[in-house]
């Protein structure tokens, strides 16, 4: 996938070394015509020539030269300065440094030097200007396009993110809150789509639990404000003080049970917040089982603990992990007839935590929604026996934090397993 983003920036860079080549070329050249010593190996040769033919005598000097124009493939001649005078160069650029003159235009050059105490000067061309060695420019062209190459390769997979995340991004603005950006194939943005699924999945959690939270304000609030409603009326025309006595527990049950909603919201709200800083560490989970048993033994019938893996050590916050298992050895006995059973166990990594009981179990339907927050769906487990529905969306909420999960199944006893998995390390 190729945006528009992507021939942009590509086109941009490209664009950019162009410039810089054709700039370059444009220095380069200006600094030929401009400067004499750009003409360096021209004048050197001509002024060794010069300090070579004064050596001989003059009547040799014309020969010297032709011979040395044969050998180095150059227009040398020798000529006098009257000579050189007559020359006509007004259609050619000049340049002079003490004894060597020259004249150019866009394609030829023409190097006059006069033999230094003579009236003798040796003219070099017309000649070719000196440029670049193609072999270089061949060099030049094969790394720029290397470098485009390179840039191409490296561009791509940022576009290809670039554009998945824009669409992501979009569909999430239009109200598809379940939308999340594919994972990153560039490094670079491979933060920033972390970070954006991060963002989606905690908007997604608060409208979520902002909806929860208006449905229990209107089934659950409701209720027992209309039950003391209703008992604060009957109070004002009671004279019986046995049936005043009635209303007036029912009012201090009904506000008994107004703040324990509030609590319960407010603890289920703390849940949802960001994650604590969790004290990850090597935690004895039979021992921590251990004592939770020891602490719900008067409360059961049977409590029976299966460890299927002594000794075990396993990375998590020994706190809370203490409160979910709490919060199934709760619901066990509650529900459970007074018949638990926990095991523990590992595989593939994992470590499993089983409550199990003896009651009526949970339906198939309400498995689906039973760690929602203020889910009761399912007769056996209504708010006749007690409870908000929260207590098993903190434990969800729990196991998410420790990278495992929370699930329900049908127990051999007769009732519901419910389990928190984990990785060990």
């Amino acid at each position: 996938m190729l945006g528009r983003s992507f021939f942009n920036l590509y086109f941009f860079i490209i664009s950019t070394f162009i410039v810089f080549s054709w700039t370059l070329d444009e220095v380069w050249n200006s600094y030929l015509e401009q400067d004499v010593e750009s003409y360096t190996g021209y004048k050197t040769m001509l002024i060794a020539l010069g300090d070579y033919v004064k050596k001989h005598p003059v009547d040799e000097w014309e020969e010297i030269i032709h011979n040395a124009g044969q050998r180095y493939e150059l227009p040398l001649r020798l000529m006098t300065l009257a000579q050189v005078k007559a020359i006509d160069h007004t259609n050619h650029h000049q340049l002079i440094n003490k004894n060597a003159h020259i004249y150019y235009d866009d394609s030829m050059v023409v190097l006059d030097y006069l033999i230094e105490g003579t009236d003798f000067v040796i003219t070099l061309g017309p000649a070719d200007m000196p440029t670049r060695p193609r072999v270089k420019a061949t060099y030049r062209v094969l790394i720029l396009a290397t470098f485009g190459v390179i840039i191409f390769i490296w561009l791509w997979p940022m576009s290809r993110d670039l554009e998945l995340l824009k669409k992501a991004t979009k569909d999430f603005g239009q109200g598809n809150f379940n939308t999340t950006a594919p994972a990153a194939k560039s490094t670079m943005i491979a933060p920033m789509i972390s970070s954006f699924n991060m963002m989606a999945m905690r908007i997604k959690r608060l409208i979520g639990a902002h909806k929860e939270l208006t449905s229990a304000v209107s089934h659950e609030l409701r209720t027992p404000l209309a039950r003391t409603k209703f008992a604060l009326q009957m109070l004002e025309n009671v004279k019986d003080d046995e049936k005043r006595t009635k209303y007036q527990q029912q009012i201090t049950n009904d506000v008994r049970e107004l703040e324990e909603l509030i609590n319960e919201m407010l603890l289920y709200a703390s849940f949802d917040n960001d994650k604590p800083q969790l004290n990850i560490v090597g935690t004895d989970i039979a021992e921590l089982i251990e004592a939770q048993v020891a602490s719900h033994d008067q409360f059961a019938n049977t409590i029976t603990f299966v460890n299927e893996s002594p000794s075990l050590h396993a990375l998590c916050d020994s706190h809370f992990i203490d409160r979910a298992l709490n919060n199934y050895i709760s619901n066990a006995i509650k529900y459970g007839n007074g018949e638990v059973k926990i095991t523990l166990s590992t595989q593939g990594g994992m470590c499993t935590i089983c409550v199990e009981d003896g009651g009526e179990g949970v339906s198939d339907e309400f498995k689906s929604v039973i760690f929602d927050a203020f889910s009761r769906g399912d007769q056996s487990r209504n708010r006749e026996t007690g409870g908000f529905g929260l207590g098993l969306a903190i434990v969800a909420r729990i196991m998410e934090w420790h990278k495992g999960f929370a699930s329900v199944s049908d127990s051999e006893l007769g009732g519901a397993a419910f389990k928190i998995t984990w990785p060990i390390k």
